[in-house]
């Protein structure tokens, strides 16, 4: 292998690949600062800010085959320490100031809906018109200000910043369009000087469910941001390629599992949308995850799983996703779900159901005694522990099976303990 530089070397670039898939490969590694095509000879060059930024890239493409639109692409370290010749720099395109900006969203890991977009724009000025969808560079948005200065000044403060912790990052250029057209006022597009537009075109739903934005999800960026925060490779049987959302769960102790519990556990791998246990068949549920990642996540972790005395069954559906109905139970919303902050470090802790759970967001008075009253009646407590990190109060309690801690977990989750709502998750500690 090559020196390690910080400009990487890409080999096999078909035409059919644009400087944005590149960038969407490559950016959970770090900020990248130069790109430059080498269209005659199908190969890229492409400059990171740091050469351990290059480094993370390059080990874990080692362990994953990099590949972009169905294309295998091959990397290296480039022979270039630097690159001097005149490059496109990323960060300082010479675009026109325009009132128009186009946003585009990298490594997307959560639904990105007009509402949260109008939350990050809107402090810079006031926002008429707000338009998003899917390119093939991935989640794009227009958002028109009444200025051009709003505009300047929204690029300026936000431009590769990241909506949430570790993910949904910003890439801010100038738009060349001069007026928005919006036909529709709802979750993907929206006219703040006309409240009046319908919501959706005559004989369509106006509630879409959300597996219609599973194509919002760049997959190979996704793969790659949450495979840096496994450090740097995927967990054995993963394949962070699955596009599947929904999983069907069967073998369900009917008599004591409904909808939250459900949540509870699930939510341990990753955002839940929507939830239904079949009323023809009680036993079995469906559970759609916000993409196809943390979907994969739960089959591959709770297949076999002991749970009220069953043992869960749980693999993909055949259905995209859950019709929203008065039969579903909706976690959209949820600010139970555990992902919506922090995403890439809650990765880290996904594991199959373990004898050990860990408690946290715990009062700051709590005792031992009054965490083991809180569980106790879920099965045989073998040890526990009260300590704090960073000034918060946590426990650990160990029982003595897996069962009882994942009974624990399912019916403990998000219920209130001395004026706190605990979260539970399960802890990969041998002993405490």
């Amino acid at each position: 292998m090559a020196e390690s530089s910080k400009v990487i070397h890409v080999r096999n670039v078909g035409h059919e690949i644009s400087e944005n898939d590149l960038l969407q490969l490559f950016q959970p590694f770090g900020v990248i600062t130069k790109l430059v095509m080498l269209r005659a000879k199908n190969q890229a060059l492409l400059q990171m800010q740091d050469v351990s930024s290059a480094v993370s890239a390059l080990q874990f493409f080692t362990n994953v085959q990099p590949t972009i639109r169905g294309r295998n692409v091959y990397i290296q370290f480039s022979s270039h320490q630097e690159l001097t010749t005149i490059e496109q720099n990323i960060h300082g395109r010479e675009d026109e100031p325009n009132r128009i900006l186009l946003v585009t969203i990298h490594h997307m890991l959560y639904p990105i809906t007009v509402d949260v977009l109008h939350q990050v724009f809107s402090p810079y000025g006031f926002v008429e018109k707000l338009v998003t969808f899917q390119k093939s560079a991935g989640f794009q948005a227009l958002i028109q200000y009444q200025a051009q200065q709003c505009a300047a000044s929204a690029r300026t403060a936000l431009q590769g910043r990241n909506i949430y912790d570790g993910c949904c990052q910003l890439d801010i250029q100038f738009s060349n369009l001069e007026e928005l057209q919006v036909n529709y006022n709802n979750d993907r597009s929206r006219d703040y000087t006309n409240p009046n537009l319908p919501s959706e075109q005559k004989g369509r739903s106006s509630h879409p469910g959300y597996g219609d934005v599973g194509v919002a999800y760049p997959q190979m960026a996704n793969t790659a941001a949450i495979a840096a925060a496994f450090g740097g490779g995927l967990p054995p049987g993963i394949t962070g390629t699955n596009d599947r959302c929904t999983v069907l769960v069967s073998n369900l102790n009917a008599e004591s599992m409904d909808e939250d519990k459900l949540f509870n556990l699930f939510s341990l791998y990753g955002n839940i949308v929507r939830i239904k246990i079949l009323r023809n068949k009680p036993d079995h549920a469906l559970v759609q995850m916000g993409d196809g990642f943390p979907a994969e996540l739960a089959v591959h972790f709770l297949k076999g799983a002991m749970l009220f005395g069953k043992r869960l069954e749980v693999n993909f559906s055949k259905h995209p996703n859950i019709t929203p109905g008065t039969d579903s139970h909706d976690y959209v919303n949820s600010n139970l779900n555990r992902f919506n902050r922090n995403a890439a470090k809650n990765y880290r802790y996904c594991c199959s159901p373990t004898k050990m759970i860990h408690l946290s967001t715990l009062p700051q008075d709590v005792t031992e005694e009054e965490v083991v009253n809180h569980v106790q009646e879920h099965g045989v407590i073998v040890n526990t522990k009260v300590f704090e990190m960073n000034g918060k109060k946590q426990a650990l309690v160990q029982f003595e099976n897996e069962e009882e801690a994942a009974e624990a977990l399912v019916c403990k989750h998000a219920t209130p303990l001395g004026g706190s709502v605990i979260r539970i998750s399960f802890s990969q500690l041998q002993t405490i």
